[in-house]
């Protein structure tokens, strides 16, 4: 088990140098741009344009903060993604551009290389936790703070903290059902 606290994440410039990235986990750890194997991130989205393209990532995106985007990914019909939508995977080595709603957004990113690690975002509260039953999960607090216990160890996330979860581990809430939380699971593809 891993706490993540949110001012200790790292900032850095997009792939494509139009913004700024904030890197909540990678792996391996210290892995660049080019070289992870799985990889969450918040990007603040503040103009329209095209995305950074990842050759054999995978990647799911969903919205934090702000109106909204419209994205148009090559081969697909454009979709509108707001703070309620499902999280939307789409192929990080497909030409993908953005179109803001209502001004800026944050957004969150999963990524995984193919062939190494698959992964799944859920949003939801508490109540939808469930079993944890992939190898690694992250618990990312999106709004409010929540108590966990694991292990018999207390874990308190405020709001854009997170806590990597080894595989099959049972986790007992402590309390503030009422933040909301992503739950984002990775497996290695045999």
């Amino acid at each position: 088990m891993k706490i993540l606290r949110a001012a200790d994440y790292r900032r850095m410039p997009w792939k494509n140098g139009k913004g700024e990235t904030t890197e909540i986990a990678v792996f391996p750890p210290n892995a660049g741009l080019d070289d992870f194997e799985w990889r969450v991130s918040m990007a603040d989205v503040v103009e329209d344009g095209p995305f950074s393209t990842f050759p054999d990532i995978d990647r799911t995106l969903s919205v934090l903060q702000g109106e909204g985007i419209e994205l148009a990914v090559s081969g697909q019909e454009e979709v509108r993604l707001d703070r309620d939508s499902e999280p939307f995977a789409f192929p990080a080595d497909t030409h993908t551009s953005a179109r803001l709603i209502a001004g800026p957004i944050t957004d969150l990113n999963v990524m995984t290389r193919r062939g190494a690690f698959r992964h799944t975002v859920r949003r939801g509260t508490l109540d939808d936790l469930g079993d944890l039953d992939a190898e690694l999960t992250l618990l990312l607090c999106h709004e409010g703070e929540i108590d966990l216990v694991t292990g018999g160890e207390k874990i308190e996330l405020k709001a854009l903290d997170a806590v990597l979860l080894p595989s099959r581990v049972r986790v007992d809430i402590g309390g503030s059902l009422s933040a909301s939380i992503f739950i984002i699971a990775f497996d290695p593809v045999d």
